[in-house]
């Protein structure tokens, strides 16, 4: 597996030994989340929104209805920006100005191609269901024609990646360590909390192992 080579857009500057192009470790950080921000303009505006996503292979494949303002113009061919952070931990340093965050983050550059034909959306909106709930697609009713045609999905070839990581303690100097403050790191970890039973759902219909003991990646 090649790694990504690093480009005028993607070239990490600021920090640059947190940066990476390494693929194993990008599609890592992609497959841990699963909620990305897509950076665009829009009626010359820039414009930020949050929406999913599933990566199948060396793509990125996202869905939304025809009628949002992010599926029209990225399906348009417009560029745009991609982003995905994992907050990991808060660095408590000696110094106000010292503070941070330790992270892994993904920056993805390109344009995207729409999905065309039934089955092909349909087998990616399968995807989207499995990368979220893994066996969830067999228990549930697949999309209707008519929802297939109301949605429009997004296919983003993986050419121009790079990743963000900072690990470790404070970076303040030996002699800022006189403060009375405490220093150290708060780890983060985003995870999943007791499953709510929906009040209009079968109570015959026994807690899965998938949703019981859920967790990320999947």
């Amino acid at each position: 597996m090649s790694n990504f080579t690093p480009t005028e857009r993607t070239k990490v500057h600021r920090k640059p030994d947190r940066g990476s192009y390494d693929r194993e470790l990008i599609y890592r950080i992609l497959d841990e989340a699963f909620v990305c921000h897509v950076g665009f303009i829009a009626d010359n505006l820039p414009v930020v929104v949050p929406t999913n996503y599933v990566r199948v292979g060396d793509k990125l494949y996202l869905h939304g209805s025809i009628a949002s303002r992010l599926m029209k113009t990225l399906g348009s061919g417009a560029p745009f920006c991609l982003s995905v952070t994992l907050l990991d931990g808060i660095v408590c340093a000696p110094t106000a100005t010292g503070h941070s965050v330790n992270y892994r983050s993904v920056v993805v550059m390109g344009k995207a191609v729409p999905v065309e034909g039934e089955a092909a959306k349909r087998a990616a909106m399968r995807e989207f269901v499995e990368y979220v709930i893994r066996g969830r697609w067999a228990t549930v009713h697949p999309p209707t024609e008519q929802e297939l045609k109301g949605t429009m999905v997004l296919a983003v070839p993986l050419v121009e990646a790079s990743a963000k990581v900072r690990t470790g303690f404070a970076v303040d100097d030996d002699k800022e360590y006189s403060s009375p403050g405490w220093t150290g790191v708060i780890p983060m970890k985003w995870m999943a909390q007791t499953p709510v039973p929906d009040p209009r759902g079968n109570p015959k219909n026994p807690m899965p192992l998938n949703i019981a003991n859920y967790s990320r990646p999947q």
